[in-house]
């Protein structure tokens, strides 16, 4: 499976990185995000809604309300499953209808309803590696060029 990882030591770093996706992402793009509490998945998501066009101050953890919507010049949905009971809570929501939308679709804590997701999607797992750095990697499960388009974004992080 083709993978990237991308070392943000900055929020800068972080915007920078989620304009790269904003590019790189197709429309109907499942994002499976997976990290813990405070591992940057939410400031991620905001950094790729920002790209796309959404205020910074719109765009905010789903955690109570499950999932939000932002429209931007793609839609994005923001998902959230850590408050979840079950996958059954989780299809409640209507995933499918996001997943088919021609929107990204973003799912923190993915890993609690893995089996709900496409089998064809992007999982991003963040990691904290000091108190304002971040390592993000990034891979393509089913296929895809997302992968390629950020290598050739030639990021990098500023120290």
């Amino acid at each position: 499976m083709p993978s990237f990882e991308f070392h943000s030591h900055s929020e800068a770093d972080t915007d920078r990185f989620g304009a790269a996706l904003a590019a790189a992402l197709p429309p109907s793009t499942v994002i499976a995000l997976l990290g813990t509490l405070g591992a940057g998945k939410t400031r991620l998501v905001q950094a790729v809604a920002v790209a796309l066009g959404v205020p910074a101050d719109a765009v905010t953890s789903p955690t109570f309300v499950l999932v939000n919507e932002y429209a931007g010049r793609l839609p994005v949905f923001h998902f959230d499953a850590y408050r979840l009971r079950d996958e059954d809570e989780f299809l409640q929501l209507g995933p499918d209808e996001y997943f088919e939308s021609p929107g990204l679709t973003f799912i923190e804590w993915a890993d609690r309803v893995e089996s709900c997701l496409p089998r064809r999607r992007i999982e991003i797992r963040a990691e904290p590696t000091g108190e304002t750095s971040r390592r993000f990697t990034t891979t393509a499960l089913g296929g895809g060029d997302a992968i390629e388009k950020l290598a050739a974004a030639n990021l990098r992080s500023e120290h």
